[in-house]
């Protein structure tokens, strides 16, 4: 039998990107572009060659490349699906982030989000911003969470009182955003524990270890498989964030049975539930305190079943496949 052809477009090669390549690959037929500005023109030419070779285009993020895929498709009339990340529909001028904000951006996203077939948030939290922010109807905007393997993180070992977090960023911006100062600062109250974030670099790493304390340590981005061990390790993982969609790293610390503390936003109370602990955001001392009480207690197991039961990389898949050849059935 013949597999519809799918093609990919993207602007990175995130761990969450590639999980859906191989979800597509194992289902269709898939060829990928990778977006670049720097040679518009042959990227142009090579999606126009592709959208003629696929049956539908799908794009991961909400910028340039998949506004002319989108575009594109309507000319060959091809269907267009497009994953939005966050960024594209937020609107936070405290720290200057969001697509919203950015003048140039904001007719390109608004035609991503109009005129794609299908879009998808991973976060019902999302598809809100995209309605308030880009003023769209959303009646195309659907929620499929991203996927975890359960069997890639899973607890070994004992459990050390360790507390860590995984973010990236190099400006002051971003660490405001992801809640990463707030963590730092938290560690001047727990002189005795042992903090560990990881991932930042730049700029803002110099600024957060000139606020540090003696107890925590700062290592650089790692791979994915190597952040496996820091989870198996920590007691506690925290996500502190100002908003997010559905945090990757905290939900894989969860299924490694470390005690989430996290704000009380859109995709951190989506992975949380009511298997870990809240704080409010920018408050060092109360997350502090929420962490020594995430330490003594046993809702370890309770984080993993949560993520294992209800975002399994399993359900992605079965989601992304059913949304594709659903709307190639459509008119």
């Amino acid at each position: 039998m013949k597999r519809q052809k799918v093609l990919l477009i993207l602007s990175n090669c995130a761990t969450f990107v590639k999980k859906d390549y191989d979800i597509l690959s194992k289902n269709f037929d898939v060829r990928h572009i990778h977006w670049t500005n720097k040679k518009f023109y042959v990227f142009l030419l090579r999606l126009i060659k592709g959208i003629l070779w696929a049956d539908v285009s799908f794009s991961w993020f909400a910028n340039y490349h998949a506004f002319w895929a989108v575009r594109l498709s309507k000319v060959f009339r091809k269907k267009s699906i497009v994953v939005i990340g966050g960024y594209e529909v937020a609107k936070v001028p405290e720290i200057n982030y969001g697509a919203m904000l950015n003048a140039r951006l904001v007719p390109i996203v608004k035609y991503v989000l109009d005129k794609a077939d299908i879009i998808i948030t991973v976060d019902d939290g999302l598809k809100k911003d995209a309605i308030e922010n880009a003023g769209v109807s959303g009646e195309n905007i659907t929620t499929v969470p991203t996927g975890y393997d359960s069997d890639v993180f899973k607890p070994k070992g004992i459990k050390e009182d360790l507390i860590i977090s995984v973010s990236t960023g190099n400006n002051w911006d971003r660490i405001r955003l992801k809640g990463v100062d707030t963590f730092v600062k938290s560690a001047k109250f727990m002189k005795d524990t042992k903090f560990i974030i990881i991932g930042i670099k730049g700029d803002a790493l110099k600024k957060l270890q000139d606020i540090a304390s003696p107890n925590v340590v700062f290592i650089d981005r790692i791979p994915q498989e190597a952040l496996v061990p820091y989870y198996q390790k920590a007691k506690v993982y925290c996500q502190l964030s100002m908003r997010e969609g559905l945090p990757n790293a905290l939900c894989e610390a969860m299924l490694c049975e470390c005690v989430p503390v996290g704000t009380d936003v859109q995709g951190v109370r989506t992975a949380i539930g009511d298997a870990g602990f809240y704080v409010p955001y920018s408050d060092p001392k109360d997350t502090a305190e929420a962490i020594n009480m995430a330490m003594n207690s046993d809702k370890g197991k309770d984080a993993r079943e949560r993520i294992k039961n209800m975002f399994p990389i399993e359900r992605r898949e079965k989601e992304l496949v059913q949304m594709i050849k659903e709307v190639l059935q459509s008119e």
